[in-house]
C-alpha cells in the first residue's frame, strides 16, 4: 500500500503541474496574438524604410556628403546588443542567443575581446545575468524594456547607442536576437546595426542606386531620415524578440502539458497494475487462510 500511496501522490503532483503549464500556455497564446499583430503591421513599413535607407547610403557613398552613420573604419571597438527575455520556461529561446554570443566572441571578435574592446548592451535579464557571470564588459542593461514594450521606451537607448557610434566610441554595432517566424519557429539573427552599409541582394546583379530627388537637402535627410530609420530597425528587433519569446513559451508549455498528460497516463496504468496485484495478494491470503481452517 505504501507503493500505491507514493504513486497517487506523484499523479496528483503531475496533475497540478499540468494545470500550471496549461494556464501558462493560454496566457502566452493571448499575449502572442496581441504582439503578433504589432510586428506584422510594422514589418512592411520598416522594410520599405530600410530599403530607402540602403539606397540613400549608396547615393551618399558616391557624393561628397558626409554620412556619419555610414562611417567606415577598422573594427577595433565593437558593441554587441543581445536581446533575451526576463523569464525562462521558453525552451531554447535564450540559449540560442547566448550560444551565438559565445561564438561571436570566440570566432569573430576574439582579438577585440582580448584587448578589452568588446562591449555589450543587455536587453533582458537572462542575457544580463550571462554577461555578468562571464565577466564581460557591460555598457548598459535595459531589462525593463521588455515589460510593457513600446516605441517610446526604446528610443532613449537607441539614441545612446547611435551616439556612441557617431562619436567614434565604437566602430561596429551588432544586434543578436530571435526573429519571429511563427509560434513554433524563431530565427536566430545576428545582423549589423551600424555602420549602415549597402546590401547586395542575393541572386541579383549589382545595379546602380535609385536616383532620388532630395527635398529639402541631403544634409537634412542625413539628420532626420537615417536616424529615424535606425530607430525603427532597433525597435523592430526588440519587438521581434518580444513576439518570438511568447511563441517559444507557448510552444514549450504546450509540449510540457502534453508530456504531463502522457506521464499521468503511464502513472495511472502503473497504479492500476499495483492495485490489482495488491488485491490479488489479499484474495490469495484469504483463500489460504480458509483452506488452513478447513484442514
Amino acid at each position: 500500500m505504501a507503493n500505491l500511496k507514493a504513486i497517487r501522490v506523484r499523479i496528483n503532483s503531475v496533475r497540478s503541474t499540468r494545470q500550471i503549464t496549461s494556464a501558462m500556455k493560454m496566457v502566452a497564446a493571448a499575449k502572442l496574438r496581441k504582439a503578433q499583430d504589432k510586428i506584422l503591421r510594422l514589418r512592411p513599413y520598416a522594410g520599405k524604410l530600410n530599403q530607402i535607407l540602403v539606397d540613400l547610403t549608396k547615393s551618399l557613398a558616391d557624393s561628397e556628403d558626409d554620412n556619419i552613420y555610414g562611417r567606415k573604419s577598422d573594427p577595433e571597438k565593437i558593441l554587441i546588443v543581445i536581446i533575451t527575455s526576463n523569464r525562462g520556461l521558453c525552451g531554447s529561446f535564450n540559449t540560442n542567443v547566448l550560444r551565438e554570443t559565445r561564438r561571436i566572441i570566440a570566432e569573430d571578435y576574439n582579438e577585440q575581446y582580448r584587448k578589452g574592446n568588446l562591449w555589450f548592451v543587455a536587453i533582458g535579464k537572462k542575457g544580463h545575468d550571462f554577461l555578468r557571470k562571464q565577466k564581460l564588459n557591460i555598457l548598459e542593461e535595459a531589462n525593463d524594456l521588455v515589460n510593457q514594450l513600446s516605441f517610446d521606451k526604446c528610443m532613449p537607448l537607441a539614441a545612446r547607442i547611435m551616439e556612441s557610434f557617431t562619436s567614434g566610441r565604437f566602430d561596429r554595432v551588432r544586434l543578436i536576437y530571435n526573429q519571429f517566424k511563427n509560434a513554433a519557429v524563431q530565427n536566430l539573427t545576428n545582423e549589423a546595426f551600424l555602420p549602415v552599409e549597402p546590401k547586395q541582394q542575393e541572386g541579383k546583379k549589382a545595379e546602380g542606386h535609385t536616383d532620388y530627388i532630395y527635398e529639402p537637402t541631403k544634409e537634412d535627410i542625413i539628420k532626420d531620415l537615417i536616424p529615424r530609420s535606425l530607430r525603427i530597425q532597433f525597435y523592430k528587433a526588440i519587438l521581434d524578440s518580444f513576439v518570438a519569446e511568447h511563441g517559444a513559451r507557448m510552444t514549450a508549455m504546450h509540449k510540457a502539458t502534453d508530456n504531463a498528460t502522457d506521464l499521468i497516463r503511464e502513472l495511472t496504468l502503473q497504479y492500476n497494475k499495483a492495485r490489482q496485484a495488491a488485491i490479488t495478494n489479499q484474495i490469495l491470503e484469504v483463500v489460504t487462510g480458509a483452506e488452513a481452517l478447513k484442514g
